[in-house]
């Protein structure tokens, strides 16, 4: 016994030691691509297999248990939720904002704003000013206080409310330090995920701009078509578009290329909410979602990693090609409580990454038995035809979903949401749906609060209808093929080409039709799932949706490959969730704006080892099937 304690006290020693052989590396700021240069990846994508370095020294089985350390305990359900604040508007910039960029004051954008080319204000009537900078956290009260970097110094950043009809100007200040204590670079740009920008304010992933500079970003809040399909010239031009395809939920973050994982990671993301006459913030009018901010509550999830030793947060780029954390944080803390009236709530759920995927679901530890149902009232960001009840939502990353829950039967009661999703690695997700108690608690709800006045939201029992679904029938253009591998030397590809952000892979022509085909070949032992998304536009399926997103049995998400195109499927999306040995076919209009704009798979551990390309929306387009 003593011998075989004494080994095991040594390969714990060699894990940690590896580990920070591993952190150094990437505290260097080496891409994926100057370490298969050096010879620090072996051929199946990992570190090289050897004592002091690999997190896999003990094990020959990718699919075990990495010889690594774990977090220090942490005593859960201790701190309340935070909700972020509001971000507050300015009165004016300085320098004021310019259509050309502004280098001389130290703007590092490169393109000039579209906004007046197709009648849109400038400057927009409602002007942000946020700084990108680090800030002193607390995860957990087991835990060191943490340095992180977000905007304004929280993370999650705060939370824009915004309008549709009322275009916002957002200055982003790049103050991030020089010292990235372990990992980040302080290079930065911001992507709203999945707004309707025109490309000079999308976030593209080379537009970076270093520390000491600042780029002023545009968004429309229009809806899509407002220039193209659906013109409607009798209408201000901020009032036009299509209302089948207004927007809800979208997350702001950073993109920067080789580092949004880190970056991401580290602190760099935050909520954006949209608002219009229908889906109001108010629960008296339009469709009478709960109001906002009162019961009308934002959730990020995270997943990360704490050093053992230090208690200080920590990345492991190489931890099985996709970071698994095993300390679960809703909205920047470990474990929180959130404490609820008797009444209907709508929560904004987001999966932050990097790696895991999610099968949330509501359990009473008391009575496992019990299969609390709720209401699923949107896909991404865009509401459904009508609300859906569901035991479950499964979301990879990147992925949203609101979820109406009405509390009123369980006052007295304290509920969890459990994810029951059984994964491994950072792969993807195992077919197997854990029993209630038996997953991942990560946010305790005690329903003690007292009511509140009337409870003026609509009950989704009646099924309101939300947002008509828009055609899809309208023939493509052109149909394209997109196959996403790892090659040889273990590098990420859409293709078989890695990003390059100077390489136009593809161009749409304005105002078209496409059908595109994802194709997922991985399989067996060394599959992979990738959540991929789309800038800029929607998508619909047309064939090879995966699953109900929980509806009736929620292992059928993960099993099935071709469902029906029916329930919580049947909607629009910006994300898609392509597992192994599968493909979809999806349906696309690309509208109103011209530039570059990206593709990539979502897992940011994928996205920066080049699961990525570039693709441009120009007058002309090409017709190439498989770029």
């Amino acid at each position: 016994m003593a011998n075989i304690s004494k080994i095991n006290r040594k390969r714990e020693s060699e894990a940690y030691q590896a580990q920070k052989n591993r952190q150094e590396i990437i505290a260097a700021r080496l891409t994926r691509r100057d370490m298969v240069k050096l010879g620090l990846i072996s051929s199946t994508g990992y570190l090289v297999h050897k004592r002091g370095l690999s997190a896999w020294a003990d094990t020959d089985d990718r699919a075990g248990t990495p010889n690594q350390s774990v977090s220090p305990p942490t005593t859960p359900f201790t701190k309340l939720l935070p909700i972020m604040p509001i971000k507050q508007s300015v009165a004016s910039l300085n320098p004021a904002p310019t259509v050309t960029p502004n280098t001389a004051a130290g703007e590092r954008r490169t393109r000039n704003h579209q906004a007046p080319d197709v009648g849109l204000p400038f400057p927009a009537p409602v002007l942000y000013e946020v700084f990108q900078q680090a800030g002193t956290v607390n995860m957990s009260d087991q835990l060191p206080l943490q340095t992180i970097w977000g905007f304004d110094g929280i993370s999650p950043g705060p939370t824009y409310m915004s309008s549709y009809g009322t275009p916002i100007l957002v200055r982003n200040r790049n103050n991030l330090p020089s010292n990235n204590g372990g990992f980040g670079l302080n290079s930065v740009t911001t992507h709203l995920h999945n707004g309707h920008t025109p490309s000079e304010s999308d976030g593209f992933p080379c537009d970076s701009y270093s520390s000491g500079y600042w780029y002023d970003q545009y968004y429309p809040n229009v809806l899509a078509g407002f220039n193209s399909t659906h013109k409607q010239l009798n209408l201000p031009v901020t009032q036009r578009g299509d209302i089948n395809e207004a927007m809800s939920t979208l997350w702001y973050h950073d993109h920067r290329v080789d580092f949004t994982a880190q970056n991401v990671y580290k602190g760099l993301a935050g909520f954006y909410l949209l608002f219009n006459a229908f889906d109001t913030g108010n629960e008296t009018t339009g469709f009478r979602l709960p109001t906002f901010p009162a019961y009308d509550i934002p959730m990020m999830f995270n997943d990360k990693c704490f050093d053992l030793q230090t208690g200080l947060l920590f990345f492991d780029l190489f931890n099985l090609d996709g970071i698994l954390g095993d300390k679960f944080l809703v909205n920047g803390v470990i474990q929180p409580v959130l404490h609820v009236q008797p009444r209907r709530y709508r929560f904004r759920w987001l999966n932050g990454g990097p790696s895991r995927f999610y099968q949330i679901y509501l359990t009473d530890l008391t009575n496992l038995s019990a299969n609390n149902q709720f209401w699923q009232i949107s896909n991404d960001g865009n509401l459904l035809p009508t609300p859906v009840l569901v035991p479950a939502v499964a979301l990879g990353v990147a992925e949203r979903a609101d979820v109406i829950i009405d509390f009123a039967s369980f006052y007295g009661t304290t509920l969890y949401l459990e994810n029951r999703q059984l994964q491994l690695n950072g792969r993807g997700p195992t077919d197997t749906i854990l029993n209630a108690g038996q997953g991942n608690l990560l946010l305790k709800i005690v329903v003690d609060q007292p009511l509140q006045g009337i409870d003026n939201s609509v009950n989704p029992a009646t099924l309101p209808l939300f947002y008509a679904l828009p055609d899809k029938t309208a023939p493509p253009r052109v149909s394209r093929e997109f196959k996403f591998d790892l090659t040889r030397d273990g590098q990420w590809v859409i293709n078989d080409q890695f990003m390059d952000c100077d390489t136009v892979r593809f161009r749409i022509k304005q105002n078209s039709v496409e059908n595109w085909t994802l194709k997922n070949p991985s399989r067996s032992r060394d599959s992979w799932a990738h959540p991929i998304h789309i800038h800029f536009e929607e998508f619909q399926f047309l064939s090879g949706a995966p699953g109900l997103n929980g509806s009736g049995d929620p292992n059928q998400y993960y099993r099935r490959r071709e469902p029906p195109i029916t329930g919580v499927a049947n909607t629009r999306k910006d994300v898609v969730r392509l597992l192994s040995d599968s493909d979809v076919v999806l349906f696309f209009r690309f509208r109103d704006f011209l530039g570059r704009y990206p593709l990539h798979c979502h897992n940011t551990i994928h996205e920066d080892h080049a699961m990525m390309l570039r693709w441009d929306i120009d007058t002309t387009g090409d017709t190439e099937s498989r770029p």
